[in-house]
């Protein structure tokens, strides 16, 4: 049974590490995670992290492209954000979260010369990097909902960005429990990423001046 008792042990480590995984970048977060746009510190710029505009199912709109877009309307009717990068997938045809997040901003008001497209944010650690290395932002604002801002916050602080996040409204988790639980998992892999793998964006590429 010794093979047994090995499984176990792996099991219960790896359960363990995973919630480690969780509250450390939580923890993290504390103090840099804000919910109105009266009390969030403004930033010269937002970092917008993307979705898909519908649902896994493409009938309907994806409430947390709507929440994130709401957000971030309401960031720059405060004054507190002046430019944003839009950031998300566009690697198949037809797909194309930055150009949605644009038109959805457009129509709440927010003026194209305020808006940069970031076509490479295939994921959160490439939207991060690349405002960094490829659009020259060490300070930011993320915007996206709290359980996904926190690790958004835990990768800025690793690559050396001075960032806060502006909490999107939440969505409920009985529209969206799969996206709760894949974040639960992400920020292991998040937590693998720099300090294992050592992973970087799959695409950098030229640098690309943002006019405030």
């Amino acid at each position: 049974m010794r093979w047994w008792h090995w499984l176990m042990a792996v099991a219960v480590a790896t359960v363990l590490f995973a919630i480690f995984c969780n509250v450390w970048i939580v923890r993290a977060a504390r103090g840099r995670m804000f919910d109105g746009s009266g009390n969030v510190p403004a930033r010269a710029v937002a970092l917008v992290l993307g979705t898909g505009r519908l649902s896994s199912g493409g009938q309907t709109v994806n409430p947390h492209f709507t929440h994130r877009i709401a957000a971030a309307a309401e960031l720059y009717r405060a004054g507190k954000v002046r430019h944003f990068i839009l950031s998300g997938d566009n690697h198949t045809h037809g797909y194309d979260e930055p150009t949605d997040m644009k038109t959805a901003l457009l129509a709440r008001g927010v003026p194209d010369r305020a808006v940069t497209l970031d076509y490479a944010g295939f994921r959160t650690l490439d939207s991060v990097v690349r405002a960094k290395e490829v659009f020259g932002q060490t300070r930011l604002m993320i915007v996206s909902e709290p359980f996904h801002n926190a690790r958004a916050l835990f990768l800025c602080r690793h690559f050396d960005i001075d960032a806060v996040a502006f909490n999107a409204q939440p969505v409920s988790l009985r529209v969206s429990r799969w996206a709760y639980c894949r974040e639960w998992l992400a920020r292991v892999k998040a937590v693998l990423d720099v300090y294992v793998f050592r992973v970087g964006p799959k695409f950098l590429g030229e640098k690309i001046a943002i006019q405030l």
